[in-house]
């Protein structure tokens, strides 16, 4: 298994190994920062400082993401991708001086945030259309799907070895996360410069010429809308079964917070092993389309398990389905549409879905936070599981959403453009800066 996962990443260059190897260090940092920073702003702050701090992270990432997104269209990803995890470090190293110090207030806290928001927003976009940059089209599935495969296992081993270390010392855990995060700043100083083709225009104005493009391809085009919006439909529901409503779960069946650890592993685990091969073999068995739609229907479908069930091990399995299927769902999906958008507006309408992602992010525990005034957990928990699977039936009213999954590699290249030249213009002069 070992060497056949070396020749994989072997076959798609070395730039693309130092890729893999900082994605893994920036994941399981955050994830150490995941565990650490919200247990001492609770133990210091409260319920109520944790809420303001959640809200507003989630916030400043609305505002954020789609404001930046021209600087991915515009500047070297490997740039992007080096300053926004130099941001994330000085994130987790102002927590932890004020940790190692003794020292809490809010007002750092919300610096935290804006600085954490700040850091996604120039690295989320980059580090999603960097491979296209990386390897040849035909690899480019190949090479999603080991980037994903590092992620995941960052986001298996990250909540674990985050909790080891607290039970020692929260400061630790987050000297820790930065050091990891600094690691893989110069990690990714391996990736090549390459440069986006050259654009015309500087300052303010051409900043928001480049916004008010992006925004209008994002939402005048009928796929890329419909998509969106589906896919935010599916978040409101889906984020909360993910992450509030699995404690509420666990200690309405009277479970230890040792399966709580259980549960995020079993999501993990199903994402890794979909991201290292369960979605390329379901995708050759059934297709793109129908991997797509019906990932993202068993998806919801094992969420509803998890809210139904009244066992910790089937709640486990049922997580474990859960992130399969997402791995499955997003792997197909994301490989076409990232080939169908041209280059030079990659990151902005990469943007403007992380964007959407972000708001649904907020307003669905919101939204499950309201239902669970009349409900009990377990009924809010297997609602919100059907109806995001019920969201996978708007794939089927997406225009040129079945076409566009159809295509070989090949064909989907900037497939956009060719059918909307009127949003995307004609491509950049190729130039170096």
């Amino acid at each position: 298994m070992i060497a056949v996962m070396r020749r994989r990443v072997d076959a798609l260059g070395r730039p693309f190994r130092a890729l893999l190897c900082s994605e893994l260090l920036s994941w399981l940092a955050l994830m150490v920062g995941a565990v650490a920073a919200p247990w001492w702003i609770a133990g210091h702050g409260g319920a109520r400082d944790l809420a303001i701090y959640g809200f507003s992270a989630a916030a400043l990432a609305v505002i954020v993401m789609p404001v930046l997104s021209p600087l991915g269209d515009r500047l070297a990803k490997r740039r992007l991708i080096m300053l926004g995890l130099v941001l994330y470090g000085l994130v987790a190293l102002l927590l932890a001086t004020l940790v190692s110090l003794d020292h809490y207030h809010l007002g750092w806290v919300l610096l935290a945030a804006l600085l954490g928001a700040l850091a996604s927003g120039l690295l989320l976009p980059a580090v999603m259309t960097v491979a296209a940059d990386l390897v040849e089209s035909p690899q480019l599935p190949d090479a999603l799907s080991l980037q994903r495969s590092a992620q995941s296992l960052g986001r298996v081993l990250g909540p674990a070895l985050g909790g080891s270390l607290l039970a020692w010392s929260t400061g630790a855990a987050l000297w820790l996360q930065a050091g990891l995060l600094f690691s893989a700043v110069l990690l990714a100083r391996r990736l090549p410069h390459r440069a986006p083709p050259a654009r015309q225009g500087r300052g303010m104005s051409a900043w928001r010429d480049d916004l008010r493009l992006g925004l209008r391809a994002s939402w005048t085009m009928p796929l890329e809308r419909g998509w969106t919006l589906v896919n935010f439909v599916g978040m409101l529901f889906m984020f909360p079964a993910f992450t509030m409503l699995v404690p509420l779960k666990i200690k309405v069946l009277g479970l230890s917070g040792a399966w709580l650890g259980a549960a995020e592993t079993g999501l993990s685990l199903g994402m890794l092993v979909g991201a290292l091969g369960g979605s390329a073999w379901v995708a050759r068995l059934i297709g793109r389309y129908a991997t797509r739609v019906g990932a993202t229907a068993a998806q919801g479908l094992g969420l509803a398990l998890a809210g139904w069930t009244g066992q910790g091990e089937v709640l486990v399995l049922a997580l474990f389905l859960v992130g399969l299927a997402n791995s499955c769902g997003v792997l197909v999906g994301q490989t076409h549409r990232l080939l169908a958008i041209p280059e030079h507006f990659r990151a902005r309408l990469s943007s403007v879905g992380m964007m959407t992602m972000n708001i649904a992010a907020a307003a669905g525990p919101a939204l499950a936070g309201l239902a669970l005034l009349r409900l009990e957990v377990s009924t809010v928990y297997f609602l919100f599981g059907l109806l995001s699977a019920a969201s996978a039936l708007g794939y089927l009213f997406v225009p040129d959403f079945k076409t566009l999954l159809t295509l070989d590699h090949d064909q989907v290249k900037d497939w956009y453009a060719h059918r909307h030249p009127e949003l995307f213009g004609p491509p950049p002069t190729p130039g170096l800066r």
